[in-house]
């Protein structure tokens, strides 16, 4: 298991959050969320400011591999044969990885902005398991005789961030609550293939990330509508709006509508967004 043994935390959460995102070694950007959780979760780190603690990086620190490629040019992904198993697990430690530093982005970006600390109890918890997922990828890559970096990975994903790095309202509408919640549609399905095949190390990893991301889009929408009350605006519409502004292309169904009401993501928000069919 990546080490996560005691070193000294940053000097503030601000300070952390800036530290994880812009350390290129995935081992060291493991150990600083989980230092700068422990740190903050027993009440040993201030905030913080952007304006003190350094500005967030317009882009994450990242080791020499993988070699990023375009989506289309990504090799092909699934659960049948070793050599597509590899790809899919490889693709969702990369995910992983990107999901490490969007969220410790949304924590240090935004300090400025007037929030509960809740909120930073809320997205803390997020950064930490990110990052155990993140890990828990790497150790079933080498059982599997592989390790992040092996083959190629996209790089779509911080586009994102980068779009919406000027509005907290915006960052929440497309991260937890449409890049997140696309795992719950795709995630039991996978977690069904892993075990018809056999492979029950790699349904448990994917149980674990299916639970930790039904509360990660739940802390979304909880956030998501608390701006929203606070600029006086609805929700859904406001998040259509976000959503048309700053996300590529419609919704795809089939959508996990259990699991997206539980966590408060309600059908008026996402399916007005999804292309008609029949």
């Amino acid at each position: 298991m990546t080490d996560t043994g005691e070193k000294t935390a940053p000097s503030s959460l601000v300070a952390g959050a800036r530290a994880i995102v812009a350390s290129p070694d995935t081992a060291e950007k493991v150990r600083l969320a989980y230092a700068v959780s422990r740190a903050w979760f027993q009440r040993d780190l201030a905030l913080g400011a952007p304006s003190r603690d350094g500005h967030m990086p317009d882009r994450p620190g990242r080791p020499d591999k993988p070699e990023l490629r375009a989506p289309r040019d990504m090799p092909k992904r699934s659960l049948t044969g070793k050599a597509g198993r590899l790809a899919l697990i490889h693709s969702l430690a990369h995910i992983e990885l990107n999901a490490v530093d969007l969220t410790w982005d949304l924590i240090g970006r935004f300090a400025a902005v007037r929030l509960p600390r809740s909120y930073y109890d809320d997205w803390v918890r997020v950064g930490l398991e990110e990052a155990k997922h993140f890990a828990m990828l790497q150790d079933r890559l080498s059982q599997l005789g592989a390790a992040y970096g092996d083959l190629p990975a996209h790089d779509g994903l911080w586009q994102a961030a980068q779009d919406t790095g000027h509005d907290l309202a915006a960052r929440l509408a497309i991260i937890p609550l449409v890049l997140e919640a696309r795992g719950l549609d795709i995630t039991p399905p996978m977690i069904d293939k892993a075990r018809e095949i056999g492979d029950e190390d790699t349904a448990k990893c994917l149980e674990i990330i299916y639970r930790d991301e039904k509360n990660h889009v739940a802390f979304g929408a909880k956030w998501f509508r608390f701006l929203c009350d606070r600029q006086g605006i609805r929700p859904e519409p406001a998040f259509h709006d976000f959503v048309r502004r700053h996300f590529r292309g419609p919704l795809k169904p089939p959508f996990n509508d259990r699991a997206r009401s539980e966590a408060g993501l309600t059908p008026g928000f996402y399916k007005p967004l999804a292309p008609l069919v029949g």
